[in-house]
This record gives structure tokens, sequence and C-alpha cells, in this order.
């Protein structure tokens, strides 16, 4: 659903990656994909990753890459006040 909130992850620097494997929302055919960190207050968001090959058949994916942010618990959201959909992914990596 809109706003979706993955897991959190204890990164200790680098680079994250999120891949969607064989994505499905109707007739939407993409997914706005936001890495967010975790902290008290408001968390800060990063790039907005478009994900759109997902779409293309059972063993298609998208990627999402975000350079070093520092230390600290992350997650991912997805069409943050976007579009109302339903989406369906069959496998989901992330990598830290």
């Amino acid at each position: 659903m809109p706003g979706y909130e993955s897991r959190r992850w204890t990164d200790t620097g680098g680079t994250t990656t999120i891949k969607f494997t064989d994505c499905y929302s109707g007739t939407w055919k993409s997914a706005n994909v936001r890495l967010r960190k975790d902290t008290f207050g408001p968390d800060p968001a990063y790039a907005t990753a478009v994900f759109t090959n997902c779409f293309n058949g059972a063993t298609a994916t998208s990627t999402g890459t975000w350079s070093d942010h520092g230390s600290g618990d992350y997650y991912f959201a997805v069409n943050e006040g976007g579009v109302n959909l339903t989406l369906t992914v069959k496998a989901i990596t992330v990598t830290y």
C-alpha cells in the first residue's frame, strides 16, 4: 500500500542497494522507492528511485543504489504520499 515501510536494518556505512524482482500492481507500471534513515524526530529521506523494469516479467528486476549516508538504522518506503496502489513484489533484496 502507499507509504509502506520495510523492516529496519543497521548499516555501518557504505552503499545500500535495493532490488525488486517481478512487480505487479494492475495497470500501474512503476513504483517510487525512497531510502530513509530511522532517527528520533523526522526521518531524513534520500533520493527516490523509480522502479519500472520489474514490471516486465517474472525475472525482470529494478535496482536502486544509494551511496554512503553514514552508519545508522535504515529502511525504505514505497510510494510515499503518491499513487494509491497495491504493489506486489515477488522478491526483495537489500544489500548494505
